[in-house]
């Protein structure tokens, strides 16, 4: 409230000026904390500390991620062709059974974005250096000499025709034949998809991109989990798939992938200021508001005012309208 108030007509405007109680406002451009840098001292523990997040733009997030996957290719549909006689090759009917090639590339397409979306939970896999202890002379030293990974499993949500489960049950059709048992090539079954971690970065207005991604190697669905009803439970439906590979790389390592890293202090903050902002901002501090309520009501006065709410004043234009 002002220490001091008053007011008069004039000319059907109502002007009013008064003195305030609180000065902090009357010149927020030449607020000298706006020039300052944002953030503590960098040279104390909590400002580096802060430092290092900010160049991080965050921390990573558990429900931030994308996992990508893909069919192997199957029996090539030229094996199950006959030679115009009435009966199947050979390889026909060693193949027969497995999933082709045609049913894998169409329940991609069909069903693939799906499959991606109701991925509720995965995991990043882990890598085990193996080593071995050897003693030459005094304390043995341990030598790295190969690597291994543990088995991941991904959860998934199932719709009501479970296409999701049928999904990855074409995927082990493509290496176990469900009608003369029969166990396919290696090349035929197996594939590679990728698990991505997902962020925001400051210099783009995209919300999720990738900031990590790994591609597993020669991936295969081990096992696919049993699906369990319960009639006094009202639940999504879900399952889940262990996947075992022969390796995984790590895409901004060891494929020479571009990534973008942050800033170790923010930006300064921007006060954006309107044309007639900047012919206020000349006025005393006292005479200030009395102006600005004066500007207020003429652009409501106005023809353009009225027609646009406010939102426009001469000499400025509305964009054109597209009807």
């Amino acid at each position: 409230m002002a220490i001091l108030r008053g007011g008069k007509r004039i000319g059907g405007i109502d002007v009013r000026i008064g003195l305030p109680r609180d000065r902090s406002l009357d010149n927020v451009t030449g607020d000298p904390r706006l020039k300052r840098t944002q953030g503590g001292n960098p040279e104390t523990t909590i400002g580096r500390f802060q430092s290092y997040v900010n160049e991080a733009e965050g921390f990573a997030r558990k429900a931030r991620y994308y996992a990508e996957f893909f069919l192997p290719t199957g029996v090539s549909n030229d094996s199950l062709t006959d030679f115009g006689f009435g009966a199947q090759s050979t390889d026909a009917g060693e193949t027969l059974g497995f999933t082709t090639e045609s049913d894998n590339i169409h329940t991609q397409v069909t069903n693939g974005r799906r499959v991606r979306a109701f991925c509720s939970a995965i995991a990043m896999p882990d890598r085990e250096i193996v080593m071995k202890e050897v003693k030459h002379n005094g304390p043995a030293r341990k030598v790295a000499y190969d690597f291994k990974s543990q088995d991941i499993t991904a959860t998934f949500y199932a719709d009501k025709f479970l296409r999701e489960r049928t999904y990855f049950e074409l995927w082990q059709k493509s290496a176990v034949s469900t009608a003369n048992f029969n166990y396919n090539y290696y090349n035929d079954y197996i594939t590679n998809f990728n698990i991505y971690q997902l962020g925001q970065y400051a210099n783009k207005q995209e919300r999720d991109d990738v900031t990590y991604g790994v591609q597993l190697i020669d991936a295969f669905p081990k096992s696919i989990s049993a699906v369990e009803y319960d009639a006094g439970a009202n639940e999504v439906q879900t399952f889940t798939v262990t996947f075992t590979f022969r390796y995984w790389v790590n895409y901004f390592l060891d494929q020479q992938g571009n990534i973008t890293l942050g800033q170790p202090t923010g930006g300064k903050p921007v006060v954006k200021q309107t044309p007639f902002g900047g012919i206020l901002s000349k006025l005393p501090p006292e005479l200030r508001r009395a102006g600005r309520d004066v500007l207020n009501d003429l652009k409501r006065r106005v023809p353009l005012g009225r027609v646009t709410g406010g939102r426009a004043f001469p000499p400025f234009k509305l964009p054109p309208l597209n009807i």
